[in-house]
């Protein structure tokens, strides 16, 4: 059995309430030895933190989403500085910009974020990334941050961005798109990038693989994306489980 990392799962969602126990358990059976579960907004917290609370496999990280500017407060980011304080997560995330939102507020979002990093190079920790139609305008507060690397997760962008964000000292999530016959740009810059700065996730309950869509998604799921990555990378898959959990390790400090 191979240890593997789910660096990116909404376990804390309700789409796990009747089964989210059983789901660990055959993750522990499948050989995770670690799920990160990102905060999405404030008022989901105290589900997260208890989540997280019920088991060691689980890690929380805590921040606000780009996608839900409706539900974040101008008070949050003082909530957040004390959430971090209280509850010592191992990252800030999901945090990011995300112009493909139809109606999207680029002045509100950047914000939000800016501060967001801030307080990442305050306590010291790395972040996991939510960016779409925004990776220019990421890396360039990046470059002007302190913060410890990070993950960008489900990243699809170009190959001279991704050279950017590792000058930066950040990973590469890559989840179920990866399964997809159609998703050829994709493969191909996951085949090329440096297997040290790839982590493999699920962002479940979304994206599912191929062949599952329209199904709840879970990180039981990991073995399948390892898989596909080996695969596409021509190596051996206890090599694909061995660097990428390696890799989750160092950047989040884990045992």
């Amino acid at each position: 059995m191979m240890p593997l990392i789910d660096s990116h799962c909404h376990l804390d969602f309700s789409h796990f309430d009747d089964d989210r126990d059983a789901v660990i358990e055959r993750c522990i059976q499948l050989g995770l030895t670690r799920i990160i579960v990102p905060g999405v907004s404030l008022e989901r917290w105290p589900a997260l933190i208890a989540c997280c609370d019920q088991s060691p496999l689980l890690s929380p990280a805590l921040g606000l989403h780009p996608m839900f500017m409706q539900h974040h407060k101008d008070t949050d980011i003082a909530a957040l500085k004390l959430a971090l304080e209280q509850h010592q997560p191992i990252a800030v995330g999901e945090i990011g910009l995300d112009f493909f939102v139809p109606g999207h507020d680029k002045k509100a979002q950047t914000a939000l974020f800016a501060a967001q990093i801030e307080l990442a190079e305050q306590f010291n920790l790395p972040v996991i990334l939510h960016v779409r139609k925004a990776h220019d305008e990421v890396l360039k507060i990046l470059r002007q941050s302190s913060v410890p690397g990070g993950i960008v997760h489900a990243f699809n962008g170009s190959m001279q961005q991704a050279e950017h964000y590792m000058k930066q000292g950040f990973l590469f999530g890559v989840g179920g798109a990866l399964t997809y016959p159609r998703a050829q740009k994709l493969q191909r810059l996951f085949s090329e990038l440096p297997l040290t700065a790839i982590v493999l996730e699920t962002d479940a309950p979304d994206m599912p693989l191929a062949g599952h869509q329209g199904e709840r998604n879970a990180p039981t799921m990991i073995p399948q994306i390892m898989e596909k990555l080996a695969e596409l990378r021509g190596v051996d898959s206890k090599e694909v489980a061995s660097v990428t959990t390696a890799n989750c390790q160092r950047l989040f400090a884990l045992d």
